[in-house]
């Protein structure tokens, strides 16, 4: 049996880009590590480059090859910069992991009800998460076709498939990119370029560690079909997955890795609890 770090090297002589992937404990950090372990040269692209070389230090630590590069979805000029600098240093890209979000905590406390949804909070949702993907997506385009195909894997959430009292603008915003995923699909498949969106559930990164509560996890806990709530190794799992050979039959998905919350009947936590209740006497 495997060693759980001693992965597959699905992604040798691969070129890789994460965005959003600063900060320790995150879905971005954990997936560039994750390309890096599978061979890929991993480009880390952050708003905040200083956070993405924590990311850097721990791949390089272990051999990986990676490299940080500042970029802002907001600025597409920030975005054709970066990828002048990608083609200029690679002259191809195979594998592009659009993560980055509007996830700041004045954003997400904002995000409330609708009634009372200040615009510029809609707005920003879409210019980062939804034009800000679309962009990104837009310059990548030449040099994935210039390697002869690849992978583009957006993250979505599973906000942006069931209706929730938090965050509309975000949801609606992920909504957003699982349409644009399908498009790209579309209109690239023959082309040799598959496009993903990958939709988490609740997702223990540090973030969500310290915003919820032991209540509001346990609650959430009770409507997953796993034992346990999810890592951003998951995400990282399934990323590696759609951008490897091994995916190359899926394209115009939307992934949901989420411990089965979205698919199961409304009641399943309350009919699990009274068949668990009533065990004992079943058995009599």
């Amino acid at each position: 049996m495997r060693k759980k770090k001693d992965f597959m090297k699905r992604l040798e002589n691969k070129v890789a880009m994460v965005t959003g992937s600063g900060g320790p404990t995150g879905i971005g950090s954990a997936t560039a590590k994750r390309l890096a372990a599978e061979g890929a040269s991993v480009v880390l692209a952050d708003l905040d480059p200083a956070l993405a070389a924590e990311a850097a230090n721990a791949i390089q630590a272990t051999g990986g090859t990676c490299i940080v590069k500042q970029v802002d979805l907001g600025d597409e000029a920030s975005i054709r910069s970066l990828f002048v600098w990608v083609d200029e240093r690679f002259s191809c890209l195979d594998l592009l992991h659009n993560n980055a979000a509007a996830t700041g905590l004045d954003q997400m406390s904002r995000d409330m009800a609708i009634e009372s949804l200040d615009a510029e909070v809609w707005d920003f949702a879409f210019q980062i998460n939804a034009r800000g993907t679309m962009l990104m997506i837009k310059h990548a385009l030449p040099l994935v076709l210039r390697c002869g195909g690849g992978a583009i894997i957006n993250t979505s959430s599973g906000a942006a498939l069931r209706g929730d009292f938090y965050a509309p603008s975000y949801a609606a915003s992920k909504a957003a990119v699982n349409c644009l995923s399908m498009y790209v699909a579309t209109q690239y498949g023959k082309q040799g370029i598959r496009c993903n969106s990958v939709s988490p559930g609740l997702i223990m990164t540090q973030a969500n560690v310290v915003t919820n509560s032991e209540e509001q996890l346990d609650r959430i806990k009770r409507h997953k079909l796993t034992p346990t709530l999810g890592l951003p190794e998951d995400i990282a799992a399934a990323v590696a997955y759609l951008g490897s050979d091994d995916g190359r039959f899926v394209t115009g998905q939307v992934l949901q890795v989420d411990g089965g919350i979205t698919n199961h009947m409304p009641y399943f936590a309350d009919v699990a609890e009274n068949f668990a209740a009533n065990k004992d006497k079943r058995a009599v």
